[in-house]
C-alpha cells in the first residue's frame, strides 16, 4: 500500500524552496509562479501590466485607418507597442491605397461627366 505522505515535502528535502509573493488584490502569500490567487480568485496577469490608452488598441487603430485613411496615421506612429518597421509598412500601405482610391475616384468622375455630355444633359 503506497504511503500518502511520500510526496509531501519532496521539494524541501532537495533544497528547493518555493519563493512566495503577496497577492496585489488581497495581500495573501502566494507562489511566484501563480497565475490566479487561490484566496481571492483574481488573475494576477492584470496586476503588473501598465494600462495602455484606449486609442492605442489594435481594433481602434484598424477602424480609424479604414474610416479616416491617412488622417489616422498618427495613431500608428504614436503607438508604443508597434515597432518602427510595422509603422513604416502600415504607412506605405495606407498611402498607396489612398493614392489608388484618388485615381479611381477621378476616373469615375471623368467617365460620369463624359456620359452626361453624351446624353446632352449639360
Amino acid at each position: 500500500m503506497p504511503n500518502v505522505w511520500d510526496g509531501i515535502g519532496a521539494g524541501w528535502s532537495e533544497g528547493k524552496v518555493k519563493s512566495m509573493k503577496k497577492c496585489p488584490f488581497c495581500a495573501e502569500e502566494i507562489q511566484d509562479e501563480a497565475i490566479k490567487c487561490r484566496f481571492c480568485g483574481e488573475f494576477l496577469d492584470r496586476a503588473g501590466k501598465s494600462k495602455t490608452r484606449w486609442c492605442f488598441s489594435t481594433s481602434v487603430v484598424v477602424v480609424a485607418l479604414l474610416c479616416l485613411g491617412p488622417l489616422a496615421l498618427p495613431l500608428v506612429w504614436f503607438n508604443p507597442r508597434y515597432k518602427i518597421i510595422i509603422k513604416l509598412i502600415v504607412t506605405v500601405i495606407v498611402i498607396v491605397v489612398s493614392i489608388g482610391c484618388y485615381y479611381l475616384t477621378m476616373d469615375t468622375y471623368h467617365r460620369l461627366t463624359e456620359q452626361i455630355r453624351a446624353l446632352g444633359i449639360k
